[in-house]
């Protein structure tokens, strides 16, 4: 894929420096890729400038500026020329190598490679900058297929009417020759295959209107004496008397823009003023010589030009080999291979010869035979069923190995943003322990865990209102202080009690495992491993595992899991296992996440995985009841409180970083992450939620059922191309049904809780549209052919 490469410099000058904004993507694509840095100030440029072409200028050869005496070139003068060029290139490219512009020459050789073809634009409105031989420098010569173009910042598209042709036509103005052979060029275009020429040999202005005015041109050619004048602008001599400058001929170099003027080459000297005075008129590509230019530098490279560009080659890479094939002239004519220079439209794409030479226009008499009228329906619904099909098959494998897993998974939380609030859990209390009140008298200085005073206090103060169960979400490696006889007897014979621990592999070096307190027995121990998916963010429920033999973390249920079943156990509702591997608590059988479901495509679903149905609340956090250590030690939490609850017990203070990113993280223009045993909380609410009030749990359609889903899209996008033939009108259609699309896949996870494919519908809605439009388009220009050939037979 060819690459497109913008360099905009903005305001500035050679003595403050300039800056750049660098953009890339690939060719007809909008740039991937932006980069800022700055050009330093440089003020000897313009000196180095200044002397090459004083040196230049002294060559002394007949160029085809207006006509000037002849001198004689010596040898000494021509090495003056080739010194000021080494000196040149050598400042030139030490300015792009400086500190200030670095960050865009990394960004340009890590994102373009050697083989990759390169439109690069330069966008400035400084002169002596589009002067500068920027292909000297060796960012240019790595890259054997970029070529460098000039443009103003300002520009935009203009409308052109295409036309019905088989041939590239060209208007050729010969103009005041003398002293120059423009004959040589005529000749060069009379042998142009697939093109029409149409030569206008020192023309009146009056005829050059005309023929502007006339008919659609594609290229518009000038050979013959000009100049750049004081002011930049540029000036062309048409014959002997007379000379015009581009405004002179604004009106109709628009309407010839306006008719499809896509290219325009002036083959004379000194162009970059025409060039500046073309760009207001917006033609799409323009080619000048930067400097007084030789007769035969001039013929040489229109001659490679042609034969290049007329035999396929991009326009581009044509520009590029016709310049350096000028090399083979440097020991008469110094330079010659950096004077040709493109000027673009940046809006506009350059132009193929193939292109300009196959050309059709909308007939307002659409003629068409009876007994292909007839066929014309079919043909549209086969080729409307056949790109749905195909588009469908390309989007379910461009899924199914993961590649829109990405986007899928941002739709998710923003479906998941979208819910109603719900109310807190009221089975729920969390005891969040702060940083305040890890300076409690009763912490002994401990931070980043509960001290074992602190700990029997809490525990006893919270038995004292009869909890259904508690659950400590703090890792105690280490035995309780023997001072504390009470505090590990409890641990170790209260039914109600569950510690945390990590379990892991054990050959792991960066995730160890943690060990669970050695008081409590395994039948009361709950991981606390979670399962994040590539971008951080927490949206499965890891249930239950296998763990590792070897792991000191043994327990094969999760901590929310373990609290779920205490509590389920005193109202006789126990877990079971079916004989499919399923869960099932009461009536309810838990659905097992694979590693295709709905949106995850290439995810580890090891163990027992579950999608995370968090309750919609403005802060996931609200899940819950929530109280303080320091509440609790301070006898300020009510009896009822407590009772009957599963407590939580886990630390929130910032500094311990026990913090998981949640799809809520990014709602509402903040960014907040969840404390560990809030997400716990909300893990044991989803278990009790579904055993006790019935809610339900995520569940996506079978792999069939989305694949029908986005195939039935992906027919309306045909459907809406087939009705709609004004591009606006179908925009709108498109726009219309992606809205209907989302307000369904909204509403079926807000009121369903089924998780519909959002992402491949939408794609296949449009690629299958997009397929269609240019698919009927190619018959209808199929048809126009057929069509032409049987009027002319009849």
């Amino acid at each position: 894929m060819a690459k497109l490469v913008v360099l905009k410099v903005g305001e500035g000058s050679f003595e403050q420096g300039f800056p750049v904004t660098m953009q890339i993507g690939e060719e007809g694509d909008s740039p991937a890729i932006q980069t800022l840095g700055k050009l330093p100030p440089a003020p000897e440029i313009p000196q180095y400038y200044n002397c090459w072409q004083s040196a230049y200028l002294c060559l002394g050869w007949s160029t085809r500026l207006e006509a000037k005496p002849i001198q004689v070139t010596n040898v000494s003068v021509i090495d003056d020329c080739w010194h000021a060029v080494q000196v040149l290139r050598n400042r030139l490219n030490s300015w792009i190598h400086s500190e200030s512009f670095r960050s865009i020459r990394e960004k340009w050789l890590e994102k373009l490679l050697p083989s990759d073809e390169i439109r690069v634009i330069l966008q400035t409105e400084d002169e002596l900058l589009q002067r500068l031989p920027w292909h000297f420098c060796d960012l240019f010569e790595r890259y054997p297929k970029a070529e460098i173009a000039l443009s103003t910042p300002a520009y935009e598209r203009v409308k052109q009417v295409s036309q019905l042709k088989n041939k590239v036509t060209i208007l050729a103005i010969l103009g005041d020759s003398r002293g120059i052979d423009t004959q040589a060029d005529r000749a060069l275009l009379e042998k142009l295959p697939g093109a029409t020429v149409q030569f206008l040999v020192e023309p009146q202005r009056q005829e050059l209107n005309n023929q502007l005015w006339s008919q659609g041109w594609d290229i518009l050619f000038f050979a013959g004496h000009s100049s750049s004048l004081a002011n930049g602008d540029g000036r062309i001599c048409i014959n002997q008397t007379d000379s015009l400058s581009i405004s002179d001929l604004k009106y109709a170099l628009k309407t010839a823009v306006a008719h499809g003027l896509k290219l325009a080459i002036f083959n004379s000297c000194d162009g970059l003023g025409l060039a500046r005075e073309l760009a207001n008129l917006y033609i799409p590509q323009v080619i000048v010589m930067r400097e007084p230019v030789p007769d035969k530098v001039a013929h040489e490279f229109l001659k490679n030009f042609l034969y290049t560009f007329a035999g396929g080659q991009s326009f581009y890479l044509s520009v590029r080999e016709a310049r350096e094939r000028l090399q083979g002239l440097e020991d008469q004519y110094p330079c010659a291979s950096w004077l040709p220079v493109i000027y673009q439209n940046p809006a506009e794409n350059p132009p193929l010869w193939t292109a300009l030479s196959n050309q059709l226009v909308d007939s307002t008499q659409n003629y068409q035979h009876p007994r292909t009228l007839k066929k014309i329906g079919l043909q549209r619904l086969r080729t409307m069923l056949l790109t749905s099909i195909v588009t469908t098959s390309a989007i379910w494998g461009v899924r199914h190995v993961g590649a829109l897993q990405p986007l899928e998974l941002k739709a998710f939380d923003q479906l998941m943003r979208l819910r109603s609030p719900e109310a807190a859990d009221p089975r729920l209390l969390v005891v969040a322990i702060t940083e305040e009140d890890f300076k409690l008298p009763e912490q002994k200085n401990r931070t980043g865990s509960l001290s074992d005073l602190a700990l029997a206090q809490l525990l006893e103060k919270l038995e004292q209102h009869q909890p259904r169960a508690i659950g400590l979400d703090i890792y105690r490696e280490d035995a309780v202080n023997p001072q504390q006889e009470d505090l590990a007897k409890y641990m170790q014979q209260s039914d109600r009690f569950i510690a945390v621990c990590k379990i892991s592999d054990p050959t792991a070096t960066e995730d160890p495992s943690v060990a669970p307190p050695p008081e409590v027995p395994e039948a009361r121990q709950g991981f606390s491993d979670v399962v994040l998916d590539p971008d951080g963010i927490l949206r499965r429920y890891l249930v239950a595992v296998n763990p590792h033999p070897a792991s000191i973390c043994g327990t094969p249920y999760a901590f929310s899991t373990q609290l779920a079943f205490r509590y389920l156990a005193a109202e006789g509702i126990f877990p079971q296992w079916t004989p499919e591997g399923q869960l099932q608590l009461g009536d309810v059988v838990l659905p097992r996440l694979h590693s295709h479901t709905g949106g995850y495509q290439t995810i580890d679903a090891a163990g027992f995985q579950m999608l995370l149905n968090y309750n919609s609340y403005r802060s996931p956090e609200n899940i819950a009841s929530r109280v303080t250590l320091t509440d609790v030690l301070r006898n300020r939490v009510r009896p009822d409180d407590v009772k009957n609850r599963i407590v939580l017990i886990g630390v929130t203070a910032p500094s311990v970083g026990d913090y998981f990113a949640t799809p809520y993280s990014t709602g509402g223009g903040t960014y907040q992450k969840m404390a560990g045993v809030f997400v716990h909380a909300q893990m044991v609410s989803q278990l009790l939620s579904v055993v006790k009030n019935q809610r339900p749990l995520l569940w996506v359609l079978p792999q069939w059922g989305e694949l029908l889903w986005i195939w039935g899209w992906s027919i309306l996008g045909g459907l809406l191309a087939w009705r709609y033939r004004s591009v606006l009108h179908l925009e709108l259609a498109l726009l219309l049904t992606l809205i209907v699309l989302s307000a369904l896949c909204v509403a079926s996870f807000s009121f369903q809780s089924c998780w519909v494919p959002l992402i491949p519908s939408g794609l296949a809605l449009v690629a299958t549209s997009a397929g269609v439009v240019v698919q009927t388009t190619s018959q209808k220009q199929e048809q126009k052919q057929r069509t032409k050939l049987y009027s002319g037979s009849t």
